[in-house]
């Protein structure tokens, strides 16, 4: 029973908070031999929208960041995420929103299970 104590134990002093943080403090030089990346980006004006597309296009995922943009103009927002999906939609990509805040973007022959299997 000893031997269970120590191996589920909760650490004590550990800042999870910190150590969730430091998460993605990496050395550059690990991304040379990607074949693909997952970016995060924000989508905050029409601009935004041609880089997202172009990440798509190289075979990148997009984790596209909307909050800012939902707030301020929420037409604008779907205007932009229209013109978005359409062009992604061309290129066999796929699209879906994973959180209130965050939508998904993927190139092509990447996709993204959109319903929740029955258990």
């Amino acid at each position: 029973m000893a031997f269970l104590n120590k191996v589920f134990k909760k650490e004590e002093g550990i800042d999870i908070e910190e150590f969730l943080n430091n998460l993605d403090v990496e050395e550059e030089t690990m991304y040379e031999d990607a074949d693909a990346f997952v970016k995060p980006l924000v989508l905050a004006s029409k601009e935004d929208v041609a880089t997202v597309i172009e990440e798509a296009k190289q075979g990148n995922i997009v984790l596209l960041n909307i909050e800012g943009l939902s707030r301020r103009n929420a037409m604008k927002l779907k205007e932009l995420v229209t013109e978005i999906k359409d062009a992604i939609t061309q290129i066999d990509g796929d699209i879906a929103r994973i959180s209130h805040d965050r939508v998904l973007i993927t190139p092509s022959k990447v996709k993204i299970v959109k319903r929740k299997e029955a258990k």
